[in-house]
C-alpha cells in the first residue's frame, strides 16, 4: 500500500492549512526556535571570541545541510497518512522506527537540562536572584503551555514571536558591537586555525540538527498541510532555516568584535551579557532577553520532540500533540531537565558525555532513515532528485565523520 494514496488526509490534529501570513510559515520557526538554545550561543559566541571571524564559514555550511534535511523532513511528512513513526516503520521496519524514535528521545532529553538552566540563567540576569528560581519558574510555565488546548497552533505563535525576539536583540547585539566587515567576508572562506575543531564540530552540531529536521515530519503534519502545499512549506523551511543559520553567524560577529579583542574567555551565555555593559546596560538587557528566548523555547521544543517520540515508541501518539499521553509524555520530559537544573545548578558532565555518545550513535541512523524515505517511490512528485539527493550523502558523510572524530578522542583518552 502507498502512503501517497491519501496523503490528502494527513493532518492529525488541524482543521486545515490556514491562509495569510500565519498560514504560510510555522513548522519551520519551531525548528528553529528550538534548534537555537543556550548551546548555540555559548558555542558560537566562543568560537568568534577565540578566532574572530575565521569561522564564519561554519554556520553557512551547517545552514545549507540543515536546509537540505528540513526540506527532506517536509517532503516526507507532506506524502505519507501516517504518523513519524509509523512512517519509518511502514518502509524501514518496526525496529528501526524504534531505534530512531529512542534515539530522538535520548538526545532531545540528554540536552533538556542544559535548557532548563539556560531559562534559569537568563532569568537571573534580567532580573537578579537565584537562577534555580527561575529555572522552576519556566519549567512551571512550560508544563501549563503543554496543557493548553490547541498545543501545535499556540506553540507555532509563540515560537514565531521568540524566533523575532532573538532575531532583533542578536543583531542589534552584532552591530552595536562594530564588527570589521571586511574581516567578516574572509571569515566566509573556510580555514581551520589550529585547535579549532571541537569548536567547528559543536556549532555545526547545533545548526545542523537532524532530529529538529526529522521532527518537521510531525510538524507539517500537525499544520495540517498536504502534499498540495509544498511551494508553502519550502517556503517556510527556507526562512526558518536561513533565520537559524544566521543567529549563529550574528552571535559569532558579535563575539569576535566585542569578546576576541577584550581577550574574554566564553564559559556561559552570560560572558557575552557581562561584556556588552560598556555600550550600555540596555544591550546587556536586549541579550539577555534574546538567551531567555533561546533557553525556553528549546525548553518547551525539545520536550514536544522528546515526548512525541517517546509515545510513539509506546504506540500512544494518536491524536499527535493534542493527546493527553503524549502530553503526559511532555511533562515528564520537562519535568525531568528541571529537576536536574535545579538540584546541580547546571549540566552534569556525565549527562553532558551521555549526551554526546548518544547523539554520535543516533544521528547518523536518523539521517540514513531520512534520506532512504526521501527517495522511496511513496514520495510521488515530492520525492528528492538526485542533486538533493548527493546534498543529503554529503551531510551523511558529515554525520560519520562526527562518529568517527568522537570514537578516535574516547580511544585517545
Amino acid at each position: 500500500m502507498s502512503e501517497t494514496g491519501t496523503a490528502t488526509k494527513g493532518a492529525t490534529t488541524a482543521t486545515g492549512p490556514r491562509r495569510g501570513l500565519l498560514g504560510s510559515i510555522g513548522p519551520a520557526f519551531i525548528t528553529a526556535a528550538l534548534v537555537f538554545g543556550p548551546g548555540s550561543i555559548t558555542t558560537a559566541s566562543s568560537m568568534g571570541a577565540s578566532y574572530g571571524y575565521q569561522l564564519l564559514w561554519v554556520p553557512v555550511i551547517a545552514t545549507v545541510l540543515m536546509l537540505c534535511f528540513v526540506d527532506l523532513g517536509v517532503r516526507i511528512g507532506l506524502s505519507t497518512d501516517r504518523g513519524l513513526l509509523p512512517t519509518v516503520a511502514h518502509r524501514l521496519t518496526g525496529v528501526v522506527a524504534v531505534l530512531v524514535g529512542l534515539g530522538s528521545f535520548l538526545v532531545v532529553t540528554s540536552f533538556q537540562a542544559g535548557n532548563s538552566a539556560g531559562t534559569g540563567a537568563a532569568g537571573s540576569l534580567l532580573f537578579g536572584g537565584d537562577a534555580r528560581v527561575f529555572a522552576v519558574a519556566f519549567t512551571l510555565i512550560g508544563l501549563g503551555f503543554v496543557w493548553l488546548p490547541k498545543l501545535y497552533t499556540i506553540m507555532e505563535r509563540t515560537m514565531i514571536v521568540i524566533i523575532l525576539v532573538m532575531l532583533v536583540a542578536m543583531v542589534v547585539t552584532a552591530i552595536v558591537a562594530r564588527p570589521d566587515p571586511l574581516a567578516a567576508v574572509r571569515g566566509l572562506v573556510p580555514t581551520m586555525p589550529e585547535g579549532s575543531t571541537a569548536l567547528v564540530v559543536g556549532l555545526a552540531a547545533t545548526t545542523f540538527s537532524v532530529v529538529g529536521a526529522l521532527y518537521q515530519i510531525a510538524l507539517v503534519r500537525e499544520k495540517g498541510w498536504t502534499a498540495a502545499d509544498y511551494r508553502a512549506a519550502r517556503r517556510d523551511a527556507v526562512l526558518g532555516t536561513l533565520i537559524l543559520g544566521g543567529l549563529s553567524a550574528v552571535i559569532m560577529i558579535a563575539a569576535a568584535a566585542v569578546l576576541q579583542p577584550a581577550g574574554v574567555e566564553v564559559t556561559s551565555p552570560a560572558t557575552m551579557a557581562q561584556i556588552l555593559h560598556p555600550i550600555g546596560s540596555w544591550a546587556a538587557w536586549l541579550f539577555a532577553l534574546g538567551l531567555l528566548a533561546a533557553a525556553f523555547s528549546s525548553l518547551l521544543g525539545n520536550s514536544a520532540i522528546g515526548g512525541s517520540m517517546l509515545a510513539g515508541v509506546f504506540r500512544v501518539d494518536r491524536g499527535g500533540l493534542a493527546s493527553v499521553p503524549v502530553k503526559l509524555c511532555i511533562s515528564a520530559v520537562i519535568v525531568l531537565g528541571g529537576v536536574v537544573a535545579v538540584v546541580f545548578g547546571r549540566v552534569p558532565l556525565q549527562l553532558i558525555v551521555t549526551a554526546q555518545a548518544v547523539t554520535i550513535i543516533a544521528v547518523p541512523l536518523i539521517g540514513v532513515a531520512m534520506v532512504v524515505l526521501g527517495r522511496h517511490r511513496d514520495r510521488g512528485a515530492l520525492r528528492i532528485g538526485i542533486p538533493q539527493l548527493v546534498l543529503a550523502l554529503a551531510g551523511l558523510a558529515f554525520l560519520v565523520v562526527l562518529a568517527i572524530n568522537y570514537v578516535v578522542k574516547l580511544s585517545g583518552s
